[in-house]
């Protein structure tokens, strides 16, 4: 109760001051009585989602409609506050010289008025988080784009020459509401005729059902060499409650069973060998190991029947691991696979200028490719959504990479 008791403090100071921008442009009070009732109402659905979700099934559609509602009208609202206190901060002062200097009546306003010309402009800046919030939502989270990276090994297997891999990342099933976007995105998929397609984790939120749903349209993924997975901190179920431990294992055995039955062989801290020509390439798949997160990926164990001198392709949902463990591993991971950031499902890119989001604070190693002592890394921004239903200018990710003999 005290939180949430807090919680509205804070929205009604930041409520209260967007309040006054709107106040100082309109005299309509039935303008006013739209601000409450639509405020009342996007707050009060989130608490009402907040309060009455079933715990065990965790995220869900309404949550994150809900969610993404609330960050569409208070992100705007911030930014107004935060303009209207900073013209607070310069009327304050001038109220004060009118009253101690100046020596004003008392019957007179000391507080200069605020200015219309301030507000208007401060909410034309605040419709652009607004506009932009509304297009990741219904636009944005399925703007699917395939990216496209070379990369050159002096000891890649002659036979691996020109080798593709599509790899995709945190479907995240349970937040999906459109079949017709989610069938484009695997048509688009089988569209890029990979030799092999890798799933790098995060198949639903919490539960292996929430995939049901979607199985068949999966199902339709094809690759000559076969589609690889690893499991995703979400996959294990721990964000949820579950009626025991057993409960647990068996949503786990059954997320692994609905992952067989849709074509994905997956690498549970195991290895497999893809051959071709007489040599060979190693796809080594850990379980999730994250910093701050669950870590259950034992490296070691997942490549112990792969030779120091193989060619190894590793599969590790968090890119924390790679930065942690693998970089200085032994053994010479040449390229590894990872998602589970989602650049955070907003920032800023532009090729060959910036790309930035704020997950970088969070994240060293976030989006994209990045090499370190001769070793790769991508790190898929993923292809569902998780929270907010939406994508702004992070958009969900299709990886074809292609290996080439340097």
């Amino acid at each position: 109760m005290i939180r949430w008791i807090i919680f509205i403090l804070i929205f009604g100071i930041i409520d209260f001051y967007a309040f006054q921008a709107v106040k100082t442009i309109t005299k309509q009070s039935w303008m006013y009585i739209c601000y409450v009732l639509i405020s009342m109402v996007v707050i009060g659905n989130l608490i009402y989602q907040i309060t009455t979700v079933d715990k065990n099934v965790g995220l869900n559609i309404k949550m994150n409609l809900a969610i993404g509602l609330f960050l569409t009208l208070y992100i705007p609202k911030i930014v107004v506050m935060m303009v209207m206190f900073g013209e607070d901060v310069l009327r304050v002062p001038q109220a004060a010289y009118r009253y101690f200097v100046e020596g004003r009546e008392s019957n007179m306003s000391y507080m200069p008025a605020r200015r219309a010309f301030v507000s208007q402009l401060t909410l034309g800046l605040a419709a652009i988080p607004f506009i932009s919030f509304l297009y990741g939502m219904y636009i944005g989270r399925y703007n699917f784009k395939v990216l496209k990276y070379t990369l050159n090994f002096k000891d890649l297997p002659d036979a691996f020459d020109g080798y593709r891999i599509t790899q995709i990342s945190d479907i995240h099933s349970g937040s999906f509401d459109n079949k017709e976007k989610i069938k484009y995105a695997v048509d688009l998929i089988n569209e890029q005729k990979s030799d092999a397609i890798l799933f790098t984790g995060d198949m639903v939120n919490n539960t292996a059902s929430e995939m049901l749903p979607w199985k068949s349209a999966f199902s339709k993924l094809d690759a000559k060499d076969g589609l690889y997975s690893i499991l995703g901190n979400h996959d294990y179920g721990d964000y949820v409650q579950w009626e025991s431990k057993e409960a647990k294992a068996n949503n786990l055995i059954e997320l692994e069973e609905i992952q067989k039955e849709m074509g994905f062989d997956l690498l549970r801290n195991e290895s497999r060998f893809i051959e071709k020509d007489g040599h060979r390439i190693a796809l080594v798949g850990v379980e999730n190991w994250g910093k701050g997160f669950k870590q259950k990926g034992d490296l070691k164990k997942a490549a112990e029947h792969v030779d120091e001198n193989d060619f190894k392709i590793l599969m590790s949902h968090d890119p924390s691991h790679w930065e942690h463990q693998v970089i200085d591993d032994d053994y010479h991971y040449h390229l590894t696979l990872s998602g589970h950031t989602h650049g955070m499902q907003f920032g800023i890119e532009i090729p060959g200028w910036i790309k930035w989001s704020p997950v970088k604070w969070r994240y060293k190693y976030w989006a994209g490719i990045y090499e370190k002592k001769q070793q790769y890394i991508n790190v898929n921004r993923g292809f569902g959504v998780l929270a907010y239903p939406g994508r702004i200018g992070i958009w969900p990710e299709i990886t074809v990479i292609e290996l080439k003999k340097a």
